[in-house]
């Protein structure tokens, strides 16, 4: 029988644990870790997002500190409030949502948050220190997503040693990060995208599928072999008629009803992914804040 990954269950397990964590970090420190939340525009997603990590954040004890800037907002003026808050000691984590508005460059904005602050893990000295470590380190700030994938096949049991592992996508913030963690755990790493050729024939022979590609429902069950693992990253909004209404259904990069047959532990969407997305920013905004104290 295929087992679900309950996404929710695992991040709610690991907030748990960093709530005593901070704790324990409040009554050696008498401080708290501080993340500051900056969103440019009234993006309704973008909105939906910023919510669930400011009430995820406060919950296990992590102050947030909210920057809700104007659209129009000029590139200058957000570069100055991340150095400004670069530079506050009760701010240990930066966050800023995307996507930005267009006329802003997302990369010089990201590079603009001091790595030390970097609680999505996306800044090149961040890249780089999770290229050359030998293993997972604990003390690295890690891409929030790719690090979930990994704590959910973790939870699974299974000796990771020597799987062969596909990874379809090949974004900065989930395909190649996730392909290093992978390659960390001593798997066989083949990264893959859609041009790739014969992409169906290399997923066959994969004992890890991380679906991270942004094309719904991609992913068929020919494609998975009997008793392989999926990770389906995939968040698509696709528009169905339902009692002759068009009505939005959000579905993953994997046909789920398919693989389901076929693989031994696969993830849903939602309630997957998404949740440990979330579980592992506060991860990394807590690790910045004990990282702080040790300057």
């Amino acid at each position: 029988m295929t087992h679900i990954i309950n996404g929710k269950e695992i991040a709610q397990n690991l907030r748990n644990n960093l709530k005593k964590e901070i704790s324990k970090l409040k009554n050696k420190f008498g401080d708290v870790p501080g993340l500051a939340v900056i969103q440019v525009g009234n993006i309704a997603a973008s909105s939906v997002y910023v919510k669930a990590k400011t009430k995820n954040a406060q919950e296990v004890g992590i102050e947030v500190i909210d920057h809700h800037l104007e659209g129009s907002v000029s590139e200058e003026e957000l570069l100055k409030l991340i150095n400004t808050l670069n530079n506050k000691n009760n701010v240990h984590g930066i966050l800023v949502q995307l996507p930005l508005p267009e006329h802003m460059h997302e990369q010089t904005i990201l590079d603009s948050i001091h790595p030390d602050k970097d609680a999505d893990g996306f800044h090149p000295v961040n890249v780089g220190k999770l290229s050359i470590a030998a293993h997972n380190d604990e003390n690295l700030l890690i891409p929030c997503t790719p690090y979930g994938c990994l704590i959910m096949l973790k939870d699974l049991n299974i000796d990771l040693v020597g799987k062969n592992a596909v990874v379809i996508g090949r974004s900065n913030i989930v395909g190649k990060p996730m392909a290093q963690l992978l390659i960390k755990e001593s798997c066989t790493v083949t990264i893959t995208h859609s041009k790739t050729k014969d992409l169906p024939g290399l997923c066959k022979n994969a004992d890890i599928i991380i679906a991270a590609v942004g094309r719904p429902r991609m992913v068929k069950g020919e494609w998975v072999k009997e008793g392989a693992i999926v990770i389906d990253v995939g968040i698509n909004r696709v528009e169905i008629l339902k009692d002759g209404e068009k009505k939005t259904l959000l579905v993953g990069d994997v046909e789920y009803s398919e693989v389901e047959k076929k693989a031994s532990a696969i993830t849903p969407v939602p309630g997957g992914v998404g949740p440990m997305t979330i579980a592992c920013l506060l991860r990394n905004t807590t690790i910045a804040f004990k990282n702080s104290f040790l300057k």
